[in-house]
């Protein structure tokens, strides 16, 4: 059963404010504690290793698979290896997102290995988000790695968010399109006080008309660190596009490493990337409609974070 502390932590992760329709499996504290599969969608145990099979009908349409993880314990080191059959010409939103409160002393992890394989002309939209919460002084700890193999013609839209509470995190994402398969990655984070921030997109266009597009936006306040790693490669005629902005403040620190690779005569790709400060002008104008600086910080670094 599901308590009010998990209720909270799985509206913050997957915006659930009760158990939804279709497709789901809830995890806590490193177990499977709730499920519902669909006659479109099957989630199966793995006999091998922890976690799940996903298999998504081919022209499987306006479904959703929600699959949340939450931790309320300290001293969990929790690892689960999840695989995505995506079926030809489905159009599915898959929601993920781990959630953790800790309020005692030791170290409360999530460790996701997700596997997904888009097949031919098939749509996905997948929304990962990460929260922390606990007064506690154990870390809060998320290190998620995302692998995806785009077949023909396929769509993916990721959102990788990252906006609160998490103290440690390594975001492992690979990405390969084969011909006309199309990818938008929407980065969002956030890093304050003492936490530390990974983040690496590697992306391979192998297919003809290929394309991608990889956007990234940060703030790093206090003393928290962040590092960017992109690599974008051409291998065949295609278009691709990085640009990774990043706001940051007090003492923090933010590494940015835009790379393009380009290895076919026919590969276009252009990187942007910049690290500054909130403008005072814009702090400025803000405050003379009544904010305080206070607010008026808060109501830039929430529009920028959209």
């Amino acid at each position: 059963m599901l308590n009010t502390l998990d209720r909270l932590m799985l509206e913050k992760v997957a915006d659930l404010h009760e158990i939804p329709q279709g497709a789901y499996n809830i995890r806590k504290n490193g177990q499977g504690v709730q499920r519902n599969t669909t006659a479109n969608i099957d989630i199966v145990t793995k006999k091998d290793k922890p976690g799940i099979d996903v298999i998504v009908k081919p022209y499987t349409k306006g479904e959703s698979v929600h699959i949340p993880v939450i931790i309320t314990q300290e001293n969990i080191d929790d690892l689960v290896y999840n695989t995505f059959e995506i079926g030809e010409y489905s159009d599915i939103l898959i929601v993920a997102g781990c959630g953790i409160h800790n309020s005692g002393s030791r170290k409360s992890q999530h460790d996701g290995i997700h596997t997904f394989f888009v097949h031919r002309g098939a749509k996905l939209k997948y929304i990962e988000k990460h929260y922390g919460q606990g007064e506690g002084q154990g870390q809060k700890v998320l290190n998620p790695k995302t692998v995806i193999e785009a077949e023909e013609g396929a769509v993916v839209d990721l959102e990788l968010i990252q906006i609160k509470g998490i103290d440690c995190t390594k975001r492992d994402t690979e990405i390969r399109l084969k011909d006309r398969a199309k990818l938008v990655i929407t980065e969002r984070l956030l890093t304050y006080q003492d936490q530390e921030a990974e983040s690496s997109i590697v992306v391979e266009l192998v297919g003809v008309d290929s394309s991608a597009q990889i956007i990234s936006r940060s703030v790093a306040q206090d003393n928290s660190r962040q590092v960017f790693q992109f690599d974008l490669a051409a291998r065949n005629k295609c278009r691709g596009h990085i640009q990774c902005d990043a706001i940051i403040m007090h003492n923090a620190q933010v590494l940015s490493t835009p790379r393009i690779s380009a290895y076919h005569n026919e590969g276009q790709l252009v990187h942007e990337a910049a690290i500054g400060r909130i403008e005072s002008e814009q702090l400025i104008k803000l405050m003379s409609l009544g904010l305080t600086e206070k607010e008026a910080e808060d109501t830039i670094l929430m529009g920028f974070l959209k």
